[in-house]
């Protein structure tokens, strides 16, 4: 069973060794925990997950790996679910939730559950006293009570003093996709901070030093602070992108808020002789990409977006696009780019686990010399450190 397990979290790239499946089992032969299925949960996280961002897929693998087998322990009461489906709706009028009394303090109500629980036996609905649904006992959902326990169910009148039911939060995983805050998040380790252009902001400190110099007030001026990288953004549009079009939108809008100097242009599937900023007008007003690569330096940063899934001849053949016909082949145009502007890389908005069941994929991969990354958490941090690493 533990072996499974080990290897569960090993398929979930969980990075768990030999050495924490042998610490977690001597830990168990020692006795450091109770014999209780959630303190195992706890010992068994607490050895194989050394990264936050993985609590969630460990949950997944342990909810899997031990379902039916650690179960509950004890003999403590508990309300069979079926008791607490709602098979009835209670509406009372103002004047009656008005006469209905609350049980009393916090430990009152708590001493009058536990009593509740040892005595009740079967389902209850509609009542004033049992835990069941639709009624005025102040435990159950469904009905009303102007203090009480919410047992299952949702809220309807907000009254509840405490809420017992079983509550499902996702711990963050870094594979998942993602909103337009996190990617600004994400996008702010590609910056590079300088004051340039008219001095417009109040330089506080040198008012200060200057006032304090001269004796009388001397204001210093300077130029704004702004991220001074300069990026490329190139954006595959259309067919099997339209999927991603709201993750590609929240990056689109996480890059333009973030970089003062960015310029962005669109293609499809693969990059030819021509890309265009309106895809409206995509026919009639489309740029040469020479233009590209003699108007912008070789000091901008290049991202491209787009799942790369297209026929293989689009990009080995001249011909292949199949929307018009190019003279030469898309993987010539991307050695040009690639070579313009050294810092490249290519984010994928589809799952990394499928880039191998398309062959496309693997061309685009290699001509970008695998500076291909998932469109994630951890797949845009990768990416920016690798358009920051010094060539």
């Amino acid at each position: 069973m533990l072996l499974n397990f080990l290897d569960a979290l090993r398929a979930a790239d969980i990075p768990a060794s030999i050495k924490e499946h042998l610490l977690l089992l001597e830990a168990l032969d020692r006795d450091v925990i109770a014999r209780r299925p959630e303190d195992f949960y706890y010992l068994a996280r607490a050895t194989y997950v050394k990264d936050e961002a993985l609590l969630d897929r460990f949950d997944r693998v342990f909810a899997r790996v031990f379902k039916g087998v650690l179960g509950a322990e004890g003999d403590e009461a508990e309300i069979p679910e079926e008791w607490l489906r709602l098979v009835a709706e209670k509406f009372l009028s103002p004047e009656e939730m008005a006469r209905i009394q609350s049980l009393g303090d916090w430990d009152e109500i708590m001493k009058t559950l536990k009593q509740r629980l040892e005595e009740q036996k079967e389902r209850h609905q509609g009542g004033n006293k049992w835990i069941g649904t639709g009624g005025t006992s102040p435990f159950g959902h469904g009905g009303y009570n102007p203090e009480g326990v919410r047992i299952g169910g949702s809220s309807r009148h907000k009254r509840a003093i405490k809420v017992w039911e079983k509550r499902e939060f996702a711990n963050l995983d870094n594979q998942k996709e993602l909103g337009t805050l996190n990617i600004k998040v994400a996008l702010r380790r590609l910056r590079r901070f300088a004051r340039e252009g008219a001095a417009e902001e109040l330089d506080l400190d040198a008012t200060i030093r200057g006032t304090a110099r001269q004796g009388w007030l001397d204001i210093h001026m300077r130029p704004e602070r702004h991220n001074a990288v300069k990026l490329l953004l190139f954006l595959d549009v259309g067919g099997s992108m339209d999927p991603f079009v709201t993750l590609c939108e929240e990056l689109f809008s996480a890059a333009t808020g973030e970089f003062k100097n960015m310029e962005f242009f669109y293609f499809h599937n693969c990059l030819y002789e021509g890309v265009w900023k309106d895809n409206r007008r995509r026919f009639s007003e489309c740029i040469p990409t020479w233009d590209i690569l003699h108007r912008y330096g070789h000091d901008y940063k290049l991202i491209f977006v787009g799942d790369a899934a297209m026929s293989p001849y689009e990009i080995s053949h001249p011909g292949g696009s199949v929307e018009h016909m190019n003279e030469e082949a898309g993987a010539v145009w991307l050695q040009r780019v690639t070579r313009t502007y050294p810092a490249a890389v290519w984010l994928n908005p589809t799952p990394k686990a499928h880039w191998a069941y398309s062959h496309s994929t693997g061309m685009i991969r290699e001509l970008m010399q695998d500076r291909m990354y998932p469109l994630t958490l951890a797949g845009i941090d990768t990416a920016m450190r690798e358009l920051t690493r010094k060539r």
